[in-house]
């Protein structure tokens, strides 16, 4: 059961709301924490029963550790609880590949353990990591069984973010949050489900076919032409873009119907001048989490240009790393790694002036955005392609460099390309100049500190920003209703691409 399901839709949401407001309507704080606590694991339980008592299981040692460390701040506590955290993740997530390539370069034959991976187990792990090291630092009062699981198991962010820390989420479980601006919320939340609902199913899963059927080929041997290369990368970069910023916007809505703000989580990344700003925009609570967590820890630029350029190298390869057990995701990261070493070290050789030392203001920021979307745009195919040669085919094929091809395969991608790139064309559009869903609700306080999540935007646009008014819900209602038309019309409905990570 995906936010994107008809079963979603018809059959978790109105009955948890309904509850929700049963209980606010009763003032019962208690009741509604523990309402939400048993909606978000009937929600987790739909996936995998199975897997329902290693959340549990999780939860209750995570928070048995908290209040360990609460009474005596004991280092010893703190690293049983970050390794036995992270042990238990690579366990799942990490076993089968690690077998895989020691038979690789050992020559053994080790059987695979066919482990299933848990869902959300890499999205729950390190929010209870980072709540076990606020608590240590003193940087978190204490709270209860209930507020602590609902932090943890709250279901718009349980499956694939954003990353919450505890300061994001656990003061609002009260009373007086559950009962304020009931109207406010319930449009500011359906206003986001249904613009994240509509980047879903008809943007992200519109040019979804077209990027399987490239790098499905790639992945299969096939040389790959030179269009038909362009064509799988920026479908897949469309995709990725509208599926994340899609759950992203349900994931806001969906809080905010419960009068939860979370943070924020994905802000039109592909309008970033440089990979720093990139990672500024793309998954912000991951890049937050590794920032505060790893490269900090590590040193960060406290001992100099050289240990800052190994502490951002290393923080990028594991972040690769943590979206999957996959060579793939390791170069992404190396990728990303070097991209942002290359970034720090141009802006220490120029300043932060950039390219507009040597050219026009103007001209300066299309060839910073230009370049910055490029280099995105070829990490995104080894982060696309199952295979690492399938991703070197379909880069070869960019560079128009492939090897003779099979026309007949490629067929079904070169016959029509113009629709294609009519929607390309308006997906650019979308994504390059196009505010996204929480500029058009900023004035009703869609992420928590919304100021500084945002920073300044141009008041130009003030025309475009959203307010209860009839022909807002209307253009609400009518994309909301194009989104569960085309559901019905899908045989199969896709996951996002993030809950497998």
């Amino acid at each position: 059961m995906v936010f994107s399901s008809l079963e979603f839709i018809y059959l978790f949401l109105p009955p948890t709301l309904a509850g929700f407001f049963i209980l606010r309507w009763l003032g019962w704080e208690r009741g509604i924490i523990w309402w939400l606590i048993a909606a978000s694991l009937a929600f987790y339980a739909w996936w995998s029963v199975a897997h329902l008592a290693l959340l549990l299981g999780s939860v209750a040692v995570n928070f048995l550790l908290h209040r360990m460390l609460v009474r005596e701040k004991n280092g010893y506590v703190l690293w049983a609880g970050i390794i036995g955290n992270l042990a238990t993740l690579a366990y799942f997530k990490y076993a089968d590949f690690l077998l895989a390539n020691v038979n690789a370069v050992a020559g053994t034959d080790l059987s695979m353990l066919g482990i299933i991976l848990p869902l959300a187990i890499s999205f729950f792990t390190f929010q209870q990591i980072s709540f076990l090291y606020d608590t240590y630092k003193d940087r978190i009062a204490e709270c209860d069984f209930s507020r602590y699981m609902l932090f943890v198991v709250f279901f718009p962010q349980l499956i694939a973010g954003p990353i919450v820390l505890q300061k994001d989420t656990i003061p609002q479980f009260r009373l007086a949050i559950f009962q304020s601006r009931v109207f406010i919320n319930l449009a500011v939340g359906g206003t986001l489900f249904g613009i994240g609902l509509f980047k879903k199913i008809v943007l992200a899963d519109g040019v979804a076919p077209m990027a399987n059927t490239v790098f499905g080929l790639a992945d299969a041997g096939q040389a790959v032409p030179m269009e038909a290369a362009w064509i799988g990368a920026l479908a897949y970069t469309f995709q990725i873009y509208f599926d994340f910023s899609g759950y992203c916007d349900m994931a806001l809505g969906l809080a905010r119907l419960f009068g939860i703000r979370l943070p924020i989580n994905f802000h039109s990344p592909y309008k970033s001048q440089s990979i720093v700003e990139f990672w500024r925009r793309w998954h912000i609570t991951l890049s937050r989490f590794l920032r505060d967590y790893l490269y900090i820890p590590l040193g960060g630029n406290r001992y100099g240009s050289s240990r800052r350029y190994v502490n951002l190298f290393a923080t990028m390869v594991l972040g690769g790393l943590w979206h999957g057990a996959s060579w793939n995701f390791v170069f992404w990261g190396v990728l990303h790694g070097f991209y942002l070493t290359i970034n720090h070290a141009w802006t220490a050789l120029v300043g932060t002036t950039g390219f507009s030392t040597y050219l026009p203001a103007p001209v300066a920021r299309v060839v910073a955005q230009g370049l910055t979307l490029l280099a995105v745009i070829v990490a995104w195919v080894f982060f696309r392609a199952e295979t690492f040669s399938g991703a070197l085919l379909v880069l070869e094929g960019m560079a128009g460099m492939s090897e003779v091809y099979d026309t007949k395969q490629w067929s079904g991608v070169l016959t029509d390309t113009g629709l294609f790139w009519m929607q390309a064309a308006v997906l650019s559009v979308i994504c390059l100049f196009a505010p996204n869903a929480i500029e058009l609700v900023r004035k009703y306080r869609p992420v928590i500190d919304v100021k500084d999540a945002l920073g300044k935007v141009v008041e130009s646009g003030q025309r475009l920003l959203w307010r209860p008014s009839p022909a807002w819900s209307i253009a609400i209602f009518a994309v909301t209703l194009t989104s569960i038309i085309q559901m019905y019309r899908l045989d199969d409905l896709t996951e996002f691409i993030y809950f497998n990570f």
